[in-house]
């Protein structure tokens, strides 16, 4: 007996995150590391507008350029 799968948006979002948004992840997660002792408002702002649009545009989730999800 074979089981239906579901691809649930939290899955989508796993999925893209680790893999077809990877690189803007590890761009992200590279400029926390270099900053977490000297954290400063927006330090990392630029990598992380990267790796939300990237996650938004992989998971196709509809929203304006003014409403920041992620």
């Amino acid at each position: 007996m074979q089981t239906a799968k579901t691809s649930t948006p939290l899955r989508q979002l796993a999925l893209h995150s680790t893999t077809t948004c990877s690189s803007h992840a590890t761009a992200y997660g590279k400029c926390i590391v270099a900053a977490y002792t000297d954290v400063r408002k927006d330090s990392c702002k630029q990598e992380f507008e990267k790796f939300g649009q990237c996650l938004r545009e992989a998971v196709c989730l509809p929203c304006d350029d003014k409403e920041n999800i992620f």
